[in-house]
């Protein structure tokens, strides 16, 4: 709010969640079975009323267990760790189990900032 300087992060990341991460990421990210955020990109030259959609295809494949029932999603500035950007409820909610892969087509996600 203009009490310092900020610049875009140089990649962004998209996790899941079984519950809603909220403003404190405070929601339970997945981990095991290969599960790592993906990195994710946007629509440069679709940016309009404040809203942006995903321009790449992200995909997360459960391998040697199951997910369980996803049902956020965050927006990170890093792979692991770092600062949630963003956050989300899914559509509908999803089980992943052990081979399923949970696939997110572009401009699938839309972040709209009002």
């Amino acid at each position: 709010l203009g009490t310092s300087s900020t610049s875009s992060p140089s990649a962004v990341y998209l996790s899941l969640h079984t519950a809603n991460p909220d403003e404190d990421a405070s929601g339970t990210e997945l981990s095991g079975n290969n599960y790592s955020r993906q990195a994710i990109t946007f629509n440069a030259g679709h940016v309009t009323n404040g809203t942006a959609t995903n321009s790449s295809v992200e995909e997360f494949t459960a391998s040697g267990g199951n997910f369980g029932t996803v049902t956020h999603f965050g927006i990170w500035d890093n792979s692991s760790g770092g600062n949630m950007l963003y956050y989300g409820a899914l559509t509908a909610s999803k089980t992943i189990a052990d081979g399923d892969t949970l696939r997110f087509a572009a401009d699938s996600i839309t972040i709209t900032e009002a």
